[in-house]
């Protein structure tokens, strides 16, 4: 399956695109009201990914695992040292409303943290290539 982004930022707009598998929605993320760019920054949108990864990964598992939950709450939260620096540390913690025994509910927690794809990309260390694209265009 395949997932990417599209971000498109000009001096009259700003957009951003994501697909998965061919299916596209745009997300609202504005424009830098002070400049170019956009509003978010990619360290933000990177620990967004995480969370959202893990919340969604989380229902999954419940029903996979037989585990009713009600909801969730999911924080990510990486170290950078500066421009150019790779993130030096990422953590993230989770909470399960449910009305499961708490060894059930750590293991979701635990099997989810297992299978969580995003968190597993940044584990094994995927490389990042930046390829050819071609000139700019309207």
């Amino acid at each position: 399956m395949e997932i990417s982004a599209f971000i498109r930022n000009v001096p009259d707009g700003h957009s951003v695109r994501v697909s998965t598998a061919g299916r596209s929605q745009f997300l609202l993320v504005p424009g830098k009201p002070e400049g170019p760019g956009s509003s978010i920054n990619g360290g933000e949108l990177l620990m967004a990914a995480l969370a959202t990864c893990y919340c969604n990964d989380l229902y999954r598992e419940a029903v996979r695992l037989g585990i009713q939950i009600n909801g969730c709450e999911v924080s990510a939260t990486a170290l950078f040292d500066g421009v150019g620096l790779a993130a030096k540390a990422i953590t993230y913690a989770a909470r399960v409303d449910s009305q499961a025994p708490a060894e059930e509910v750590e293991r979701l927690l635990a099997e989810t943290d297992r299978l969580a794809e995003v968190h597993n990309t940044l584990r094994a260390g995927c490389p990042v290539e930046r390829v050819a694209w071609g000139a700019f265009a309207d």
